[in-house]
Parts: C-alpha cells; structure tokens; sequence
C-alpha cells in the first residue's frame, strides 16, 4: 500500500531503486528512498512513518502540522524540507506517513567541533524565530508536571526539590514567537569538510512535527539541554549566551529564564533512557543512560545554581 502511495507522487518514469533505514528518530520509522529513473538519474525522497501504537494516536496531528510547517517555510530563508505528500490517517498507506524531499548532510552529534557548531545552530535558530506565519500554529504545549519529574538517583535533592518548586508557579509573561519545538543537533544537519571541521556548514533543519508559538527560550531551552547531555552541562548555558550573540532575546529577569531551562531540563527526567537509546543509535554509544542521569544532574544543579 505504502509503496504504491509513493509511486503515485513519482514523475513519469521514475521507480524506486533502494531503500535505506535512518536512524536516530524517538518517534517515527523514517527511511531513505532512493529514486531512479531509465537515464540512471537519481534522488531521494524521505518517508516518515508512524508504526508504534504508542505514538500512533498523534500521528495525525503531528504529519499534518509537519506538512503545513514545511509548506510554509518554502521560499524562506530557513532550509527545510519540500514536502511531497502527506497521509496522516493512513488512509492510502499501511501507516500515517509523509513523503518529503531528502536534504543533504548528516546530524552531527560528536564532540570533536562542538565549539565551531553551537554558534551556528545559535544563528540558525534566530533565524527560526524571526519567522511570522501569517497563521499562528497552535500554542505551545508542555505536559512535565512537579509530580511527574523523575530525580535522577544520587541527584542532589535541594538542587532538584527548589528546580521543582519553580515549575510549580505559573509561566512567566512572554512574547510569542515561531518555535520548532525540537530544535537540537539531533535535527539540524551539518556539512562538514573532513580536512578543515572549522568550516562547517548547516544544511538544513528537519523534523518539524511540532510546530508552536510560544517564547522563543523554549526552544533555546530545549537546545541547551540536549547540548548539556550529549557534550557537558557547560554547553547548556553557552547555547543561551549563543544565541544573544546571534541577535535573539531572551527573557529579561534571571528567574524567568531559570523557569523556561529547568521546565525543558526537568522534562527530560523522564525520558532520560529514551534519550540514551536515541543518541545510541545515532552513533553515540558512549552516552548510557546512568551517564546522561549524572549529567542531568549536573546541568540542573548548575541551573539552579546560576539564577535561582
């Protein structure tokens, strides 16, 4: 079904030649497909897939915000994706799926070079958010509660207990901006020359299943923790300090932006051995679960720390 779907949204001759899986992804099987044609042309498309029960009753929403997302960041001056077609309900295809057009590049997740990529992902971000859609996406949604953190074992308990206590207040004031809402290295893709690492370049941003609008130290947030956890919790401030330097704003006052971080930190508390297992199949086998959980600690306490 799936492949007869694809076919559909060929041009005149073209045929599927290969295919290859992608790893990395938490939520949705994604593959390359090659497309070839009687001349031995060829490029490719990307097919995202929702298979897991336990992700499947989103799908709907998220191929069909990621379908709108990248029908409006065509022509812009953000590189994403051109979307091809989308069955969000899996009415033609065995799964809800979309068809986009592959980007090149990889993710680059590796410490070597972090230095010379953060302020590129910094730049590329405000760019994002400069963004005004003539129709909003939906408000942005964030689903942590104080009951529902997970304190990582042998995690300092006052660190944890006062982070706590600050997603208990209600969310700072903010303006509103165009978020991606999974902004980090994991879905931004990178050229990188092997002989000079200095140079390298974003090729585009993928994965724009959630689409927001919200404050834009959401994102930088989100970023901040995952740059935290894949290299040391120093980066997690520096994204921050990045991003200004790159023209973005951020909240004002120390203590909302100590919401908008530990409100992002604390979330991933929860997902801490998925997050392992994601950066695992991307590569890095060295981050276990019992590393990012000390990690966490770390960023967060650092956090609390820092603008508490």
């Amino acid at each position: 079904m799936t492949l007869a779907w694809v076919n559909q949204h060929l041009d005149v001759g073209e045929r599927i030649v290969k295919t290859e899986t992608l790893h990395g992804g938490m939520t949705a099987e994604m593959r390359r497909l090659t497309i070839g044609t009687e001349d031995a042309v060829t490029r490719h498309l990307v097919l995202r897939s929702f298979v897991d029960p336990f992700y499947m009753e989103n799908a709907k929403d998220w191929l069909s915000r990621e379908a709108g997302a990248l029908a409006l960041l065509a022509g812009t001056g953000v590189l994403a994706p051109e979307l091809v077609a989308v069955d969000p309900t899996a009415a033609h295809c065995e799964y809800p799926s979309l068809l986009m057009t592959h980007l090149a590049g990889r993710s680059v997740l590796d410490n070597e070079g972090v230095e010379t990529r953060v302020p590129l992902l910094a730049r590329q971000l405000v760019a994002i958010h400069a963004l005004r859609p003539a129709e909003r996406p939906q408000e942005f949604r964030t689903l942590t509660t104080a009951e529902s953190v997970v304190v990582p074992k042998g995690g300092d308990a006052t660190a944890w207990a006062a982070a706590i206590n600050v997603i208990r207040k209600p969310a700072p004031p903010y303006e509103g901006r165009f978020l991606h809402r999974d902004f980090q290295p994991g879905n931004v893709l990178f050229d990188v020359p092997p002989s000079s690492p200095t140079r390298a370049r974003i090729t585009g941003v993928v994965d724009w299943s959630q689409p927001s609008w919200g404050p834009a130290d959401l994102d930088v947030a989100h970023c901040c923790t995952n740059l935290a956890l894949l290299h040391d919790p120093a980066w997690g401030l520096r994204f921050a300090e990045a991003y200004e330097e790159a023209g973005g704003a951020l909240a004002t006052a120390a203590s909302e932006r100590l919401y908008w971080l530990v409100r992002d930190a604390l979330s991933c508390s929860e997902e801490v051995e998925l997050w392992a297992q994601a950066y695992q199949d991307a590569g890095r086998t060295d981050l276990t679960t019992s590393i990012l959980e000390r990690r966490l600690d770390t960023y967060v306490t650092g956090l609390v720390n820092a603008l508490g």
